[in-house]
């Protein structure tokens, strides 16, 4: 561009004719002037420069997408690869899961062929018992007044036993054979002297004692305990404001100190961990109450119940109602008797026995 600016210059500078100059006016061209220098540029060097500017752009544009497609296709890498592992996981699982019910289908096919075999033993115990009716009777009362022994002699449950011997005589009665007649006379002997027991209600007793276990965190300990709070007179429809104030500051100056009388010198204090094994300690007791109480364990039972006893008329509120409940229940539960002596049942079944040798006796 200078070799051009000189030229020029130098043109300008030769002393030229009028019509000389108007006839030799060279061709227009365009310049352009940088406002802050003063120079003039070529319009071709602009448009190269726009075109190496362009270029730039794109490839730069090209790099960018490139890089991004590369982040993309490694993330789209890790999440296959995610799946992968996650697909190897899942057949593992599906392959323990096979194992798992193949063992269990050759579980349940043995059990199977154990039913199998079962049902020909019962199939061919039915048909030994079917030969002959009084057999199976027999059978039948055998079975039932074994089950009412087992009851009576292990749980101590005469209702159960009582069961056993009302169906065991049913049974004999719809037979209508005379031949049952001493089994019958046997069977009512047994229950007349089971009815003349005195009753003890075992299940309803075990079913308070675990009411009253669930009961214990909402029983109030008597550190607890708070004075019963006046509440003041409603105002009277005539009286005035002025008046009304005056009566509400006289009812708290009469309630700023309280006196109240206690039945028992001090009230034990107990902390929070402290109050918490209380609690558990009582829970348990009563538990372990109902458990002496269902083996027929009197001593143990009676102790546990003194002991509860005790914790609650020392550590509780005896003005709550809840505990004034309990101790009411728990006195009424030690003061029954739960160790009856109780007869068996083996003249029943004895005569049951005997019936059944007498027949096959017979039958040779």
């Amino acid at each position: 561009m200078e070799p051009q600016n000189e030229a020029d210059s130098a043109l300008s500078s030769t002393p030229t004719e009028p019509s000389v100059a108007v006839a030799s006016k060279p061709p227009r061209r365009w310049k352009f002037w940088w406002p802050w220098r003063g120079a003039r540029i070529d319009p071709l060097a602009v448009v190269a420069a726009a075109l190496f500017l362009l270029l730039v752009a794109l490839w730069i544009d090209t790099r960018l997408q490139i890089h991004r497609l590369q982040q993309d296709l490694v993330r789209k890498l890790a999440e296959a690869d995610g799946y992968n592992r996650d697909s190897r996981q899942i057949a593992g699982g599906a392959r323990d899961a096979l194992h798992d019910l193949e063992y269990r289908l050759g579980a349940l096919e043995s059990r199977f062929a154990e039913s199998q075999n079962q049902r020909l033993a019962l199939e061919g115990l039915y048909l030994e018992l079917s030969r002959s009716r009084d057999e199976r009777i027999l059978a039948e009362v055998e079975q039932i007044l074994m089950i009412g022994s087992q009851q009576l002699t292990l749980a101590g449950n005469v209702k159960a036993a009582l069961i056993a011997l009302d169906s065991a005589d049913s049974r004999l009665q719809r037979a209508d054979s005379a031949q049952f007649t001493a089994i019958r006379r046997a069977v009512r002997r047994d229950i007349e002297r089971l009815k003349g027991l005195p009753y003890v209600d075992i299940e309803g007793m075990s079913l308070r004692l675990d009411t009253l276990a669930q009961e214990v965190p909402s029983l109030t300990l008597a550190m607890e305990e708070r004075p019963a709070e006046e509440r003041p007179a409603a105002p009277k429809p005539e009286q005035n404001w002025a008046a009304r104030l005056a009566g509400e500051a006289w009812h708290e100056l009469q309630n700023a100190i309280r006196i109240e009388r206690i039945d028992r010198q001090e009230v034990p204090l107990v902390s929070p961990s402290q109050a918490f094994f209380l609690r558990e300690a009582l829970r348990l007791r009563l538990l372990s109450a109902r458990v002496s109480l269902l083996a027929h364990e009197e001593d143990s039972f009676k102790a546990d119940t003194r002991q509860c006893m005790q914790w609650l008329q020392e550590y509780f509120n005896s003005k709550d109602r809840k505990v004034t409940q309990a101790l009411a229940t728990l006195r009424q539960i030690s003061a029954a008797d739960i160790n009856i002596e109780v007869p068996d049942i083996s003249a029943s079944l004895d005569a049951v026995r005997n019936a059944k040798v007498v027949r096959e006796r017979g039958l040779r």
